[in-house]
């Protein structure tokens, strides 16, 4: 569909891509991986036609359509965000009014045989044809289940786009451009401005009706969820899998290594080859086989192993002084703008070292309780700080709260006292800043590297209370594993508002759910959390799915008073109710896959009551091993989530039986 070829791009005499080729086939969903620097925001440039090539070129068929949502863009605010969203369906309107002036000419003429008269019908048939393509009928619908899925609720439709932040303003022109049905999206770090519900909407939409897709995310979990095949910029050049990311870093690993020992055979090679040219050089007997050398090595083609980033970031958050047992104890706090009730009678507390996620949809107060619990704004109820909490804060925009005229020195020379001042270029070295790198001023930092110095500034002085707002964003996937490791090592109590389920799972035993002016309390990980919100939502659907139905549409409400009528005459008769054949299977499916997921719940609550009664027996026989303790209250929790997955999905199950 889109072939790029001989592709080139050269920077400042830097050769960013030398003599690319691949294509872009229709149903393919492409991510584009590489490290910082590598070029691949500017390859989504190149193909969406905004930057031209040194070299080569990308050959789009004519009625090929792209769409480019890129990392930062520029926004009007003119308009409500329906009003915003409908300049999509323009063109529906102006194929609308075409089509009546066609119709119109036809109408008027009576030169039924001539070639002018037939090539106006072909017209309105091909105008026709566009139309029911575009599916006209249906835009304002499916503006509605786009803002929604994106997060907005139907409130917000008449609110001008001035009131949004820029993050919300991103989702306006991304459901724009998904609105558009382009035959490539093409889409910088899409995620960076969503929720987790957000990102699963959008993951779905991209699998299930997305048409080409070429991605460039740190999101793992998305890019595993959405791609089917890879591309890496590395050296230059490019290698392409057809294998989503987490199969294609096995295979990378593969061929860095097969790279190296065929680099390694042939600089052995070359060193024999050198030598043995250095000791004959000056002897006539061996003069024809030293010049057979030389040209034999001037006809070797250098093998290059692909860039692999030798710099190492060793992240390690200072030893964290001790606290109080409760770091925060939070009871009934509530917080409001005017009328509008952001949360209200939140209570909760937090136990020394514990490691806590923030969630939920933007503008449900995540952020707004971080801002009570430091004190930046005002609340009601009754908010505690422990014994002797030192607090290490990490906002959501610190990156761009940096002096961009600073150097990356002089920014941490500025914070650091003592002995530290000492030692500032050894620490910059360890966060990839060593050499030049710490003398760039701010300003011509990327997204990710302004986020690492924001951070280095975060642990200059020990804390035993980290708060980290969305410290993710903006991060190559190397960088937020080894944050996400300093985070696990970590010895005191952590709060991490995120969206990036990945980076979540594994670190956090709790979390703090944010929506419909509530905080919700729920025991284990993200995963866990995400189980048991997917099974709530089944329930709630269940229940909510014949009035909604009924109120959003009036055809199924006048199909569904047909049957009505014929039921006065007989209201329980059994044929009425009989489901068709594919009914029923789906009816059946959806039991198994209920049972099943109830047969898992019990196994793993079995199993997580076997691990407590194996540590309860080992007490009961005298161990005082305070690690033993510890496991029993996190088996204890164990038990409790297993519990309450099984119940949802028990009740789930008997939802289903009772829908006869």
């Amino acid at each position: 569909m889109i072939s790029i070829n001989n592709l080139s791009v050269e920077f400042s005499s830097q050769l960013l891509f030398d003599n690319i080729n691949y294509v872009i086939n229709p149903k393919d969903k492409i991510a584009l991986v590489g490290k910082n620097g590598a070029g691949k925001s500017t390859m989504l440039k190149i193909i969406a036609g905004l930057q031209r090539p040194t070299g080569g070129s990308v050959a789009v068929p004519q009625d090929v359509t792209i769409g480019y949502l890129p990392q930062q863009m520029v926004l009007t605010d003119t308009l409500t965000v329906a009003e915003e969203v409908r300049k999509v369906f323009a063109h529906v309107e102006a194929m609308h009014r075409r089509l009546d002036e066609l119709s119109a000419q036809l109408s008027e003429r009576t030169d039924y045989e001539s070639d002018e008269y037939h090539a106006l019908i072909e017209r309105v048939s091909s105008l026709t044809d566009e139309l029911t393509m575009a599916s006209s009928d249906n835009y304002e619908a499916d503006m509605e289940r786009t803002l929604l899925g994106l997060g907005f609720v139907r409130s917000d439709f008449d609110r001008p786009t001035s009131e949004f932040s820029g993050g919300w303003r991103m989702r306006i022109e991304l459901a724009k451009l998904l609105l558009r049905r382009p035959d490539v999206l093409l889409l910088d770090e899409p995620t960076n401005h969503l929720d987790i519900e957000s990102i699963q909407w959008l993951e779905n939409f991209l699998v299930s009706k997305a048409k080409a897709v070429v991605l460039v995310s740190h999101d793992r979990a998305f890019i595993d969820n959405v791609t089917n095949r890879t591309i890496e910029i590395s050296c230059g050049k490019i290698y392409d899998y057809a294998v989503n990311y987490s199969k294609f870093v096995a295979l990378r690993a593969e061929r860095i290594e097969q790279q190296m020992r065929a680099y390694r055979n042939q600089q052995k090679q070359i060193a024999d080859t050198e030598d043995f040219i250095e000791r004959f050089r000056y002897k006539a007997t061996k003069s024809v086989q030293v010049q057979s050398r030389i040209k034999q090595l001037a006809k070797i083609e250098r093998i290059e192993v692909d860039e692999v980033d030798t710099s190492h970031l060793n992240l390690r958050f200072p030893p964290a002084p001790r606290s109080g047992d409760f770091p925060i104890i939070i009871e009934d706090v509530g917080k409001a703008y005017g009328d509008h009730q952001v949360f209200d009678h939140a209570t909760f507390t937090l136990r020394r070292g514990e490691k806590v996620a923030f969630v939920g949809k933007n503008g449900e107060g995540k952020s707004t309780l971080v801002k009570c619990i430091m004190g930046e704004i005002p609340y009601t109820g009754d908010l505690r700080i422990g014994h002797n909490v030192k607090i290490g804060y990490f906002a959501q925009n610190q990156a761009q709260l940096l002096d961009g005229e600073l150097t990356v020195f002089d920014t941490i020379d500025r914070v650091a006292v003592g002995d530290i001042r000492t030692k500032i270029r050894d620490i910059l070295g360890a966060f990839m800043f060593g050499g030049e790198a710490s003398d760039k001023k701010v300003k011509v930092l990327s997204g990710g590297e302004k986020t690492r110095l924001a951070m280095i500034k975060l642990l200059l002085e020990p804390v035993n209370l980290l708060i980290l707002d969305e410290p993710t964003n903006h991060l190559d996937m190397k960088t937020k594993d080894i944050l996400k490791q300093a985070i696990a090592d970590f010895d005191g109590t952590v709060i991490v508002v995120s969206h990036d389920r990945e980076f979540l799972d594994g670190l956090v035993g709790k979390v703090y759910e944010f929506g419909g002016g509530q905080v919700r309390e729920c025991l284990g990980g993200i995963y866990e959390f995400l189980e048991k919100k997917r099974i709530a939502s089944l329930q709630e659907l269940e229940r909510s799915q014949p009035k909604t139905e009924q109120k959003n549409s009036p055809q199924q409400k006048l199909s569904a008073a047909e049957p009505a009528k014929a039921m006065k005459v007989e209201p329980s008769t059994p044929a009425q109710r009989k489901l068709s054949y594919a009914e029923q299977r789906e009816r059946e499916k959806t039991l198994r896959r209920a049972t099943k997921r109830v047969e898992e719940a019990e196994a793993a609550v079995s199993a997580r009551e076997a691990e407590l009664a194996e540590i309860e027996a080992k007490i009961a026989a005298g161990d005082v091993d305070p690690k033993l303790f510890t496991a029993h209250a996190d088996a204890t929790k164990a038990v409790e989530n297993a519990m309450s997955i099984w119940e949802l999905a028990q009740m789930e199950l008997d939802e289903l039986k009772n829908d006869k």
